[in-house]
């Protein structure tokens, strides 16, 4: 399975949570895209084939996003 745009997903969601500044200037704004970003991020990993590695699996269960991407990004 190609994961790339899973990885996308999942690090645009962290970087929108990294944004402090975004978060200052915009709380309302902030959630907004937090939100979307995680709706689309839950979307793609219950797309994701039975056969997924059980470990990846794991990190999303435990929104571990951090580790998932790493995982990834050492495909």
């Amino acid at each position: 399975m190609d994961y790339a745009e899973l990885q996308t997903a999942l690090e645009h969601r962290l970087a929108v949570v990294a944004d402090r500044e975004f978060y200052q200037r915009d709380p309302a704004g902030h959630l907004a895209a937090l939100q979307a970003a995680s709706e689309k991020l839950a979307a793609l990993v219950a797309k994701l084939p039975a056969d997924t590695d059980p470990t990846l699996r794991h990190y999303f269960e435990r929104q571990s996003y951090t580790k998932a991407l790493d995982f990834l990004k050492a495909l």
